[in-house]
């Protein structure tokens, strides 16, 4: 049987940095690219909400979830306890939650063990894994198998729980450090994360969130809103092969390799979702104006763009338009072939709409 894995302290003195400089310059120029559209959006929280759920919905699939990001939001215009899919979506709206909460408090205070369980806590809230000692390291050996294979057949063993307090002081510490690159630095503190495997469920989620987290805090990001997990689903073999490689031969440098290519890569496809996305808030202020001709237009395109797929009452809610106006305005919208109607409404049940090409954007 495998031995509980001893993982190496942090910083890393055997990193072969040469190898990386000309990706770890990629890297970074993206990345400064992606942030200086980020920095050209006044409302990137609005804009970007939809990229915001589909990385929930991404990095949720990567541990199985199979809801898509339709059916996410066509829950929340709808919601029912009988949903398809109703479980998978709780965990992605949970994701969602814990990444809004991590948010707020790194307006008051840096990113610390006690905050990774608090996001912990709230992405276990109420769904699977919730038993598993939700915002809580663990005190019990964990490890990953086959499902249904005992502890003897393990693939890893991950760091004992007498050994887990010293390799999260060390994370912690690490997380904090001057390191030469920070995206390297990035890249080592995932795969640390995910070697430790501090929980007993839950490792590989919050391992994603802290991504943007660290992009944000470090100030390479001014918004933390980097969505890498489609890069990561789309390569998941990939993904895991080079994070095992690390626990069984030490190949540190081809982990860190493929992480700067993986920021590479989707640093680019975020930078042209985000172009798309604002070049369509700006196409579409002019037609809801010349459609409306309303005092309102401002707050319909920023509420069908926090929220891609509405109900009338979602509408009035998030754009704070009065009742009767919001009705009007919303028929003009569906004349004017801005938004569709994708479930009619009933005597028991209100029409629900889609902003079908932002939708098509953030895929």
């Amino acid at each position: 049987m495998k031995k509980a894995f001893i993982p190496n302290n942090l910083p890393l003195h055997f990193v072969d940095w040469v190898r990386f400089i000309s990706l770890i310059g990629q890297a970074n120029a993206e990345i400064a690219r992606y942030d200086g559209i980020l920095q050209g959006i006044s409302n990137p929280g609005i804009l970007l909400s939809p990229l915001t759920t589909r990385e929930a919905v991404l990095s949720s699939r990567i541990e199985g979830t199979q809801a898509s990001l339709e059916e996410v939001l066509e829950y929340e215009a709808a919601p029912s306890a009988t949903a398809d899919k109703y479980d998978d979506i709780q965990e992605i709206i949970n994701y969602r939650k814990a990444m809004r909460f991590a948010v707020q408090w790194l307006n008051k205070k840096p990113i610390t063990l006690n905050l990774i369980k608090e996001m912990h806590s709230i992405l276990l809230d109420s769904v699977r894994g919730k038993d598993k000692y939700r915002g809580h390291f663990r005190t019990t050996q964990n490890y990953i198998a086959k499902a249904g294979d005992p502890i003897e057949k393990a693939l890893f063993i991950p760091p004992s729980p007498a050994r887990l307090t010293d390799a999260l002081s060390n994370f912690e510490k690490y997380f904090h450090y001057d390191e030469k690159d920070r995206l390297v630095q990035l890249a080592v503190l995932h795969a640390q994360f995910e070697i430790i495997h501090p929980f007993l469920d839950g490792n590989g989620r919050i391992g994603r969130l802290l991504i943007p987290l660290f992009l944000f805090e470090k100030s390479l990001l001014n918004s933390p809103m980097f969505y890498i997990s489609e890069y990561l689903e789309d390569n998941r073999a990939e993904y895991y092969v080079r994070l095992r490689a690390i626990t069984d031969e030490e190949k540190w440098d081809d982990w860190i390799e493929f992480f700067l290519k993986a920021v590479v890569a989707q640093a680019k496809t975020n930078s042209a979702k985000a172009k798309a996305i604002l070049a369509l808030y700006n196409t579409k202020k002019e037609r809801i104006t010349e459609i409306t001709h309303s005092q309102y237009a401002i707050r319909i395109l920023d509420a069908i763009f926090a929220r891609p797929i509405f109900n009338s009452a979602d509408f009035i809610k998030t754009s704070k338009i009065p009742r009767p106006s919001a009705q009007r305005l919303l028929a003009q919208l569906k004349k004017g072939g801005v938004i569709d109607t994708i479930k009619p409404g009933g005597p028991r049940k209100a029409e629900v709409f889609a902003f079908t090409k932002l939708l098509k954007i953030v895929g």
